[in-house]
């Protein structure tokens, strides 16, 4: 017998759950792409976009992944035998790195750990050191997805404007997006990518680089830009067709109308703080259960946490039966330790992620938390009792 019958809750780090509105939104016949509702309802998305983002400069659709807009930002930017800084905490710190490397970039990573923030007394003093400006960018991420890492991205700006470093600041929302506060004009951001399946609770498929025009006046000498990735046909083109290099992602589009439109209903900073009150209840249920036992957060300073997903160390292969459990008994699925730990190592069952991202609430969360509770249990993990009570505390008072 499993309990899992029912609906199932996808509580992975990204694709987020997807509002009913938004998949009925998009269950509908192929629209013209030359004329009519879609060509009209385009120009909004953009604004709204800019809204979330915090932002009045330029933004450019693809049809891409997060790794597809990772590329569009480099290319529009950067030529071969630049060299870039990334201050890494995570996976995708290391992976944005890594694509740099593929274009002919000379990508150096500072390495900051897996459960550590970027130190920025040691980056100043790195930008420092390049007397040249060699440096062309640094880059990193605002939520590093695998390990729950949050980092500072007005004091990485601070730095950049206190050693006096012309270096271009390019930071990947792509987990924090619609979650975590972020505001790209008042932070001093240059280039900002993000994906439309997290925060903005939309089926993936559509990537957005978000730029201003100092990033702008680069593209003026980058060599990597390719037809494809090139933004500035995509920012206000003449023709439709322009905006996505070719046929729009039509379905797409319809569902982020609706999702965007979902936020603005509920208000920007209402969704903002949403997602504070439902992490700081995620951590209370495992910071009372890790009171016996191995079981503990990823990252000790509640300062430095995402709001969009948090790292859980088990300490043992328990991890895995964990949450192959929940899934099988109870029809909840966690995310796996992506980037903790060497795939088929014996380390790789210690971790899980569990994602709060989107279109969630406390019922979910809760549940979701009462779930690893009883799983907890049903495969053995030392834990203190508690838990789900702790958190049910912190939603009560925030409520």
């Amino acid at each position: 017998m499993s309990l899992g019958n029912g609906r199932q809750y996808l509580a992975i780090p990204g694709p987020s759950v997807i509002p009913d509105r938004v998949l009925a939104s998009m269950h509908r016949p192929s629209p013209n792409i030359y004329s009519g509702e879609l060509i009209d309802m385009v120009p909004g998305i953009v604004s709204d976009l800019k809204a979330v983002a915090r932002t009045s400069g330029h933004m450019a659709i693809y049809i891409a992944n997060g790794h597809g807009v990772w590329e569009a930002a480099l290319t529009n930017v950067a030529s071969r035998g630049d060299k870039v800084l990334v201050p890494a905490t995570g996976m995708f710190s290391h992976g944005w790195a890594e694509m740099a490397l593929g274009l002919g970039i000379d990508a150096e990573i500072m390495d900051f750990g897996q459960r550590n923030t970027i130190d920025m007394a040691r980056l100043a003093e790195r930008l420092a050191a390049d007397k040249s400006h060699e440096i062309k960018a640094v880059m990193t991420v605002q939520v590093d997805t695998s390990t729950s890492v949050r980092n500072d991205v007005a004091a990485l700006r601070a730095v950049l404007d206190a050693v006096g470093h012309p270096a271009l600041l390019m930071i990947d929302c792509i987990a924090s997006l619609g979650c975590d506060d972020f505001r790209m004009d008042d932070w001093g951001v240059d280039v900002m990518v993000a994906g439309c399946q997290k925060g903005l609770m939309t089926p993936p498929g559509m990537g957005f680089v978000f730029f201003n025009d100092r990033a702008d006046r680069a593209r003026d000498v980058a060599n990597c830009v390719t037809p494809y990735w090139d933004w500035r046909p995509r920012v206000e083109p003449d023709l439709f067709y322009h905006y996505f290099c070719g046929t729009a992602p039509t379905h797409h589009l319809y569902g982020l109308r609706t999702a965007l439109d979902m936020i603005a209903q509920e208000g920007l900073e209402a969704v903002l703080r949403r997602h504070g009150v439902l992490a700081r209840a995620v951590w209370a249920a495992f910071e009372r259960w890790g009171e016996a036992g191995p079981l503990e957060l990823n990252v000790a300073d509640a300062a430095h946490r995402s709001h969009a997903v948090t790292s859980v160390r088990v300490g043992s292969a328990k991890g895995t039966e964990l949450r192959e459990w929940v899934e099988a008994r109870a029809g909840l699925t966690l995310g796996i330790g992506l980037g903790m730990a060497p795939p088929g190592s014996p380390e790789w069952n210690h971790f899980f992620r569990i994602g709060h991202m989107g279109h969630v609430n406390a019922q979910m969360v809760l549940g979701a938390l009462a779930t690893i509770g009883a799983g907890m249990i049903a495969v053995g993990i030392e834990h203190a009792r508690g838990g789900v009570d702790a958190a049910a505390a912190v939603v009560a008072g925030a409520a």
